[in-house]
């Protein structure tokens, strides 16, 4: 087994127990570049323990989400997508063809967010944006992609 993951880290911190089981599908969220569904997570966990059930899967997936470890997404599909929650605010733009997601910052969408809140009389305690096309021209190298997956988290 490798080192500690991030998420197995922080589930330490919270005071959690941490069975080998969690331990691998710990490392499998931390290392996973997309925003994976429960079922990708378990095809990869078997991979390094072939005595994970699916079952045992969601319900480590759910409990990582109560402890705000992992933020859940639904990009429409009618799959839950997860991702580890950082300090980092980042938006998304789903390609609705391949289900493909990038992860972007923009100062100005920002800003705008902030004026509209002021508008209305709010001050922007947090946000989602969530962006889905479809690609006009060839895929070129955008901001970081993530494939597969879907959400955001933050927020203002």
């Amino acid at each position: 087994m490798p080192p500690p993951s991030r998420i197995e880290r922080l589930c330490i911190k919270k005071g959690m127990k941490m069975t080998e089981q969690r331990r691998v599908i710990a490392h499998v969220l931390s290392v996973s570049t997309d925003h994976p569904d429960v079922e990708q997570v378990y095809r990869r966990a078997v991979q390094m323990d072939s005595h994970i059930s699916i079952a045992t899967v969601y319900r480590t997936v759910r409990l990582f989400e109560e402890a705000n470890i992992l933020e859940r997404h639904d990009f429409g599909n009618g799959r839950a997508r997860y991702e580890e929650i950082t300090d980092e605010h980042h938006d998304h733009l789903i390609d609705i063809q391949s289900g493909e997601v990038i992860e972007f910052q923009n100062q100005e969408i920002e800003v705008l967010q902030e004026k509209i809140a002021a508008k209305y009389g709010f001050k922007l305690v947090g946000h989602r944006l969530e962006l889905y096309g479809v690609p006009t021209e060839p895929k070129k190298k955008h901001a970081r992609r993530r494939s597969g997956g879907k959400g955001n988290r933050g927020s203002a």
